[in-house]
């Protein structure tokens, strides 16, 4: 019986031995170094990394657009109206945008079949103006990737300046854009309709960047009890 008490005894002893501060500490260090050498290694990226990258990157390049073009908007509306918010419906062109897409070595463009700026016509078929679940993904060449998405009116703020003229856009109002847009088609939207594509052109390293960080693995914070 004694005998089976100092066994139990060193049992328990060992086992507070091993769940010290310090060991638990040092475990997880270990932990995070083995995981940043893992990330470190030269790892070969298949071409169907590169085409699920590309994906990737056009969502949260094209995703950041949108919700700065709305943010943007909604202030500019409110403090001047259509007249005020007129010149920033070009979301490529913001700096936070833009730096976005250096980052990932992309050419950015919104075009339609029925563009307020005769510089963003395109020949649009019913397939590029599906639901905007749908997404266009090609390798043109080994260092260009392609991206394409439909633009869908998805708030109606966007109805403000692209909807039915008399009903969600005063003739007042279409008045100013008119001048501005001698030969404007970007009216007559609803809600959920596509009016148009956002394009991507992007390059082979930036795609890569991306996938890589993307895949990068992150330490886990696990309680050790």
């Amino acid at each position: 019986m004694r005998y089976l008490f100092r066994a139990a005894g060193a049992a328990l002893l060992l086992l507070s031995a091993g769940c010290r501060p310090d060991q638990i500490e040092h475990l997880k260090e270990s932990q995070r170094i083995g995981i940043e050498a893992e990330n470190w290694q030269v790892k070969r990226i298949m071409p169907e990394d590169l085409l699920r990258a590309t994906r990737w990157s056009g969502d949260s390049l094209t995703r950041h657009a949108d919700r700065e073009l709305l943010r943007v908007l909604t202030e500019k509306l409110a403090q001047g109206g259509i007249a005020a918010a007129l010149p920033y419906c070009r979301p490529e062109t913001f700096p936070a945008v833009d730096s976005v897409a250096k980052m990932l070595q992309a050419n950015a463009r919104r075009v339609s079949n029925k563009p307020r700026n005769p510089a963003q016509l395109a020949a649009l078929t019913a397939a590029d103006l599906q639901p905007d679940t749908a997404r266009q993904i090609a390798r043109p060449n080994t260092e260009t990737f392609f991206y394409q998405r439909p633009i869908t009116v998805s708030d109606a703020l966007c109805l403000r300046c692209h909807g039915k003229v008399g009903q969600d856009l005063s003739a007042a109002d279409y008045v100013l854009i008119r001048k501005q847009y001698p030969q404007d088609q970007a009216t007559g939207y609803v809600l959920g309709q596509s009016m148009g594509v956002w394009r991507l052109t992007l390059k082979r390293p930036g795609v890569a960047e991306f996938w890589t960080m993307k895949t990068r693995k992150l330490p886990r914070h696990r309680t050790v009890r």
